[in-house]
């Protein structure tokens, strides 16, 4: 049962929350509808006037070596030289500097033509754009200087002799002379395809290939601006987004944006195309390395065996020997094996050697490593093809980024880690080769005693044969690689290929309507909230019950509403059924919290300052008392400023301040009000010089007590305990004190010190009650500043009737 009832007080706390913060906002909707009216329509202008984005989008096929991708048989057989592709390097490799920058040189992204014209077939396709809303849109981009995108629709492109060094220019008006085939820039026409000097560089105009005939119209005015490369790189590397199609995959998609759909699609199929390129001719470049040093040895073999053969011819004709002996022939193929195997090594340490000087003489730049023909040592392979991709990382790092870069620097450990691994691995492979080419001396001394064993003619023939059987062995090894590597070299093919070239959406992808509608919606009511938060966070007034609540620990047993009929008297007569009258009810039902009743009768009625309504509060609090049948008495004890009597239409000659000087006793100065027959008055009278020292003298005890012993209960209206002392004197010889707070009159620091000077200037028994609420916002019953206490179905038939009271 606890748990119910905690959970119960819970929902009703969450419930009360909720009600405030709908009473807060709900009153003030016509703010919102005008805020949402604002919201819509700005999207509409929004949507009228953005510029729409398409997308384009591409997807390349990487052979990565890590995901299984392979050739088939046939094409391995034929790319002898491959190199080895990582996906995450390639997408780097795509988004890098050297190769976006190709795509804005072929595609003179640097100066981009736009139109003018308010009227175009852009526009036609796009009905909903304005020429100099767009123009302003570009211009706050800061990426073009206005206008509309006049890529497909321009007659001519613009082409910058030297990119690099290119002045830039926002603007400059053109126009093109159909005929003539010129182009007019102020005073000055120049022809098309030609190199001309022109104010702004070294310019060639040529016809734009995407033009189409439906795209022109004649006298059209364009203009061209010119920017660094620089800047239309970053544009495109910005823009350009490549992600991995899955996981396990080896496919890259590649996107882009663009105003104009035909330029995005144009962006990434040169992309492609220069990436493509480039790998091409990395691998034509080791390649063509390969088949130099294959020709330069097969040079110099083919000259030794060319001397060789003409020793043998000489010498058969000289000596006349023309068969050697069986034994002869043996030892030539024995000893012709062991040349041939000689020769093989010496290719091989000439290989390591050169590889050695590519190591040694290398500075961190990257180019395409030599051939490593003959030798077939894997690990000193994969130690080559590390030192060539971490040096081509080093070149790409080395240009987006500084020398004391810790990445860069990083790098470059890398690769001065693995050159001594290099050097180790061919000085290990040199040792080994020498040693077999030692072996194959000794053998061949054995040879040669055998050879001493035959007549000398014979000798000397089966020596230079010898000599002729070795050359002719390398000539044909050396021959046969030099046709692999030019046949692959013929037929080098990419380690990509592109699955899908560039297409753009059909509809642009951004702005997406229902996407700037709901943003426009929520930004409205977010600055409806956020404004009338503010405005409220920063009023220095009371405005909430719950501010009362916030600021003080004394408890708020009453909220009055602001009476619009501006009579003081708003209970009573005609009045009784009215929505402010019952609120007096409450009041006067809540008094019982604060222990009032026919013993305990003496209520004080004060408040801060001036203005906030005490003495209407103590008046119609008093007479709905009355109304009850019980005697009351109604003190006018504000001496300072009194305000009931001319509430009541009562003479005030005399009254309390005569009663405190000693000039009337009690039955002298109390009349019956005429608002009431159980109603009675005690006037404040003549105002004196020291009202506050009059309340001290101990003639005011002795009146609250002979009015104890004669009526029910007793209403006093006192001062306000701001600028004067008088409900401080009072409050102790009462029994309550209800503390008037009014909506947006009482300040809150007041408020907030209630507390602090209930410590040392008492307040008997105070309840707090909020007085003038005045309705929230637009409605005429949206009370909420309190709790959002609505006018009960009892009254709504007096609603449109406008109640007055006039006392007699």
């Amino acid at each position: 049962m606890q748990v119910t009832h905690k959970n119960g007080l819970e929902m009703e706390s969450k419930e009360t929350s909720f009600s405030q913060l709908w009473n807060r906002y709900a009153s003030n909707w016509p703010w919102f509808v005008l805020l949402l009216l604002l919201a819509i329509g700005a999207a509409c202008v929004y949507m009228r006037y953005a510029i729409p984005k398409y997308e384009s989008t591409a997807r390349l096929l990487i052979k990565d070596e890590k995901k299984g991708v392979e050739d088939s048989k046939g094409l391995e057989s034929l790319n002898l030289i491959s190199t080895k592709k990582i996906l995450e390097n390639e997408m780097e490799v795509l988004q890098s500097r050297t190769l976006v920058k190709e795509v804005v040189n072929n595609l003179k992204l640097y100066a981009p033509v736009y139109e003018e014209r308010k009227i175009n077939t852009w526009l036609e396709h796009n009905k909903w754009l304005s020429a100099n809303a767009v123009s302003n849109w570009f211009s706050k981009k800061g990426f073009t200087p206005g206008g509309l995108p006049a890529y497909t629709t321009s007659p001519v492109v613009v082409k910058v002799q030297s990119p690099d060094s290119l002045r830039e220019v926002k603007k400059v008006p053109f126009t093109y002379a159909r005929y003539e085939k010129k182009v007019i820039i102020g005073i000055d026409s120049f022809p098309i395809n030609e190199w001309v000097a022109t104010p702004y560089g070294t310019l060639q105009f040529v016809p734009n290939d995407r033009l189409k005939d439906t795209a022109y119209v004649p006298g059209g005015q364009f203009y061209f601006s010119l920017m660094e490369p620089k800047k239309a790189i970053a544009d495109i590397q910005n823009r350009l987004v490549i992600a991995s199609a899955s996981k396990l995959s080896s496919i890259l998609n590649l996107s882009i944006r663009d105003e104009v759909p035909e330029r995005g699609e144009d962006i990434l199929n040169e992309l492609l195309s220069a990436y493509n390129i480039a790998m091409l001719k990395d691998k034509n470049t080791l390649a063509a390395n390969t088949l130099r040093f294959v020709e330069d040895r097969l040079n110099h073999v083919s000259r030794d065996l060319s001397n060789i053969e003409n020793r043998i011819e000489r010498y058969k004709s000289e000596q006349e020997a023309v068969n050697v002996s069986e034994q002869g022939k043996l030892f030539l193929e024995n000893v012709s094996a062991n040349d041939q195997k000689l020769s093989e090594i010496d290719m091989k340490i000439a290989v390591l050697n050169q590889v050695e000087n590519y190591v040694k003489q290398k500075d961190n730049k990257s180019s395409i490593a030599p051939s490593t023909l003959g030798v077939t040592d894997p690990v000193l392979s994969n130690l080559l093809d590390k030192l060539y991709e971490l040096e081509l990382e080093y070149e790409k790092k080395k240009a987006t980024t500084a020398e004391n870069n810790p990445l860069l620097a990083s790098v470059a450990d890398q690769i001065n880690r693995i050159k001594p691994g290099i050097l180790e691995n061919i000085q290990n492979q040199r040792q080994s080769l020498e040693a077999s080419k030692s072996n194959l001396a000794s053998t061949n001394s054995s040879y040669t005693s055998v050879l001493q064993t035959i007549p000398k003619k014979e000798r000397d023939l089966i020596e230079i044969s010898r000599q002729q059987s070795t050359m002719q062995s390398i000539y044909e090894f050396l021959l046969q690689k030099k046709e692999e590597t030019a046949l692959s070299y013929a037929a080098n093919v990419s380690d990509s290929r592109v699955v899908d070239k560039a297409s753009s959406t059909v509809a642009p992808v951004t702005p997406k309507t229902p996407i700037v509608f709901a943003i426009a919606v929520i930004t409205a009511l977010a600055a409806g909230i956020v404004w009338i938060t503010l405005k409220e966070l920063f009023n220095k007034r009371i405005m909430y019950r719950h501010d009362i609540e916030r600021l003080t620990a004394h408890p708020v047993i009453a909220e009055i509403s602001q009476d619009k009929t501006k009579n003081p008297i708003v209970i009573g007569g005609a009045n009784s059924r009215t929505f402010v009258a019952e609120q007096f009810r409450k009041l006067r039902v809540a008094l019982n919290y604060l222990g009032i009743n026919t013993t305990h009768k003496k209520v004080l009625v004060t408040s801060g300052i001036s203005g906030e309504g005490k003495s209407f509060i103590a008046t119609n609090l008093a007479l709905s008392m009355a109304m009850t049948g019980k005697k009351v008495v109604l003190l006018e004890m504000d001496l300072h400023s009194p305000a009931i009597s001319e509430y009541l239409n009562l003479r005030s000659d005399v009254g309390i301040s005569s009663y405190l000087l000693g000039t009337r006793e009690p039955e002298e100065i109390i009349k019956r009000s005429e608002v009431n027959d159980n109603l009675f008055f005690v006037p404040a009278g003549p105002l004196s010089g020291n009202p506050t020292e009059l309340l001290t003298s101990n003639r005011l005890p002795e009146l609250l007590n002979y009015l104890d012993g004669i009526f029910d209960y007793i209403v006093i209206d006192t001062a306000p305990v701001g600028p004067v002392t008088d409900g401080y004197i009072i409050s102790p010889l009462c029994d309550a004190t209800l503390y008037v707070i009014r909506h947006r009159h009482t300040p809150k620091v007041l408020v907030e010190q209630l507390d602090k000077n209930s410590k040392v200037n008492i307040l008997k028994n105070m309840g707090i009650v909020f007085n003038g609420i005045r309705p929230r916002g637009f409605g005429k019953h949206h009370y909420g500043y309190g709790y959002g206490y609505g006018d009960g179905y009892a009254y709504k038939e007096n609603r449109k009737k406008k109640t007055s009271f006039k006392p007699v």
